[in-house]
């Protein structure tokens, strides 16, 4: 398992947010969560903020005073092109998700979202984008089961099982806090961006099929949590 305290202390995260509560919320629940965050309330105060230090990833509001967030996305891409950046916006527009991903976004949120849901963006976005540097943060192991975040492969004695993206995307989270609850509503968010009926039965459809797979080994379950969301139940062979 990836050892997330020991790698987030190391994170320094630039946050841009004019709004002074929801700010101030995120970056002590980032900061909770041992990550470093330096908060501007506008995107000029942002740009002086990343030019004077050193940052691992950029969250950016959309709409800021004296520079939105695409303005100050693209002045930081001017000075490093390899820092990610997500954007958090109240709008929902395609037009305007569809700039900030044009822009070069690795992630974008629309407001309201819970703040375990940015994490697990955040946790994404340091994978993908440390993925070569550390190869081992990708591998896990779940019962009999390696899973290769990277390459989407379980694999289990000598049989592999190549996962599709949303299998692995939501193994992924179950396995970020084993025996620990997943939120229906953030695994939705996460990984198909709106928490509708229909995205909901198709996330039912795959929970299934990993339910399947992962039933090789007894000691291994996706359990309902009525009401909440998922667990991924990996038990202890002491406890058997």
């Amino acid at each position: 398992m990836i050892k997330e305290s020991e790698e987030q202390r190391e994170v320094n995260i630039l946050l841009c947010e004019d709004d002074e509560n929801l700010g101030m919320l995120l970056r002590e629940y980032l900061e909770a969560k041992d990550y470093k965050v330096d908060l501007c309330a506008d995107g000029e105060e942002g740009l002086d903020a990343f030019c004077c230090g050193e940052y691992d990833l950029c969250i950016l509001d959309v709409m800021m005073p004296r520079m939105d967030g695409f303005t100050l996305a693209k002045k930081i891409q001017e000075i490093n092109s390899e820092m990610p950046f997500m954007f958090l916006t109240a709008k929902n527009m395609k037009d305007d998700i569809k700039e900030g991903f044009e822009i070069g976004a690795d992630d974008y949120i629309t407001k309201p979202f819970s703040m375990e849901e940015v994490v697990y963006r955040i946790e994404a976005i340091l994978r993908r984008v440390n993925g070569k540097k550390n190869q081992d943060m990708n591998i896990r192991k779940i019962g009999k089961f390696t899973f290769d975040i990277q390459k989407q492969m379980l694999t289990c004695g000598d049989e592999q099982i190549k996962l599709t993206t949303k299998e692995s995307d939501l193994l992924t989270l179950l396995s970020n806090k084993p025996n620990g609850l997943l939120q229906r509503d953030v695994a939705l968010k996460t990984i198909w961006t709106d928490d509708n009926y229909f995205n909901a039965r198709s996330m039912d459809v795959y929970i299934t099929k990993l339910r399947k797979i992962l039933k090789t080994d007894e000691n291994v379950q996706i359990i309902n949590v009525h009401g909440k969301g998922y667990k991924l139940v990996i038990a202890s062979e002491d406890s058997l």
